[in-house]
């Protein structure tokens, strides 16, 4: 199926899929009758989270598609709003996770001077990520470490801001990673978190939000977003804001794949467009998936403001 018609039925919100066999349907003649052919025994598919799913090719995609340093929706001008609550200066020390290539990161220190430390699960968004801070000037401001967000024990040192985008979902143990920021969150700090959330109980049996699954680049554990926010609550944290942001999420997701046929173009005259195409193909499916689920509201994107005690009397003087 030709390149530009995929990505033009997906725009569209047709399945491509769908559009390919009813093609097929039309153009393919009906074969002969012969004898049955022994069919090899399929191997079973093996899904391991321990493999890093971003290879460079993935990697260059994603910057296409969201730009320089940044693998999923959210570029610089929302990375600065969606903080603003923060009340981020350059006296602050901030702890963020599920870090990617960094972006976020780089934006807030050079707009608000702040001091991040990034914790991301892949080796190669790290490196990768680092590379593109120092090439920026960053390289102690904006800071990325490898971790293991399933057997995180401590950080390292005490913050005064924690954030995590899109996280904590392949998360299974959501309840350790967010103690453990609260014990390294300073009395009075705030904690910014966006996820995915369940939009009921009933999704996970639905054959969509199956498909979704598997196509995941690690198995996702999504809670209801009540579940979230009394995780969070019972993490000894205040939550000030609990609101559904899906609607401009979904907004950013089609804003940024409304020029993929323009990518698809300039990918073909390089000399390993051809890999690159396919590299395309794969993360066009892959947050169709997603769209698909956000706009269904089988799935939600959730922000979460929490705070921690300050020990103060009144909590009102810290927000």
């Amino acid at each position: 199926m030709p390149i530009g018609l995929r990505l033009k039925a997906w725009w569209e919100g047709y399945d491509p899929d769908d559009i390919k066999k009813r093609i097929q349907e039309r153009t393919v003649e009906p074969e002969a009758e012969s004898t049955p052919v022994e069919q090899p025994e399929k191997k079973k598919a093996i899904t391991v989270d321990t493999i890093d799913p971003w290879d460079e090719e993935t990697i260059d995609i994603a910057q296409y598609i969201w730009g320089k340093g940044f693998c999923g929706p959210g570029g610089p001008e929302y990375i600065v709003a969606l903080s603003k609550l923060l009340a981020l200066s350059p006296e602050m020390s901030m702890l963020q996770i599920g870090a990617g290539l960094g972006g976020p990161a780089r934006v807030l220190a050079d707009r608000f001077g702040v001091w991040i430390t990034g914790y991301e699960a892949s080796n190669t968004l790290v490196e990768k990520g680092n590379k593109l801070s120092k090439m920026s000037g960053f390289e102690k401001k904006a800071v990325l470490e490898h971790y293991d967000p399933e057997s995180v024990e401590s950080f390292d040192r005490k913050f005064d801001r924690a954030l995590s985008k899109e996280a904590l979902f392949t998360i299974e143990d959501k309840g350790n990673i967010i103690s453990n920021i609260e014990d390294k969150l300073k009395p009075g700090g705030l904690f910014l978190i966006t996820e995915y959330v369940l939009g009921s109980d009933a999704v996970v049996t639905k054959d969509r939000y199956k498909e979704w699954v598997v196509g995941e680049r690690h198995h996702p554990h999504p809670v209801l977003s009540e579940e979230l926010v009394d995780l969070v609550k019972s993490n000894r944290l205040q939550v000030r804001v609990s609101e559904d942001i899906s609607s401009q999420y979904v907004d950013m997701i089609n804003q940024a794949w409304s020029g993929a046929d323009e990518v698809a173009a300039k990918l073909a005259r390089q000399d390993d467009g051809t890999q690159k195409i396919q590299a395309l193909m794969r993360e066009a499916e892959f947050w169709t998936r997603r769209k698909k689920l956000l706009e269904s509201g089988d799935l939600k994107l959730w922000r979460i403001v929490a705070n921690k005690k300050s020990g103060g009397p009144s909590m009102m003087s810290d927000w």
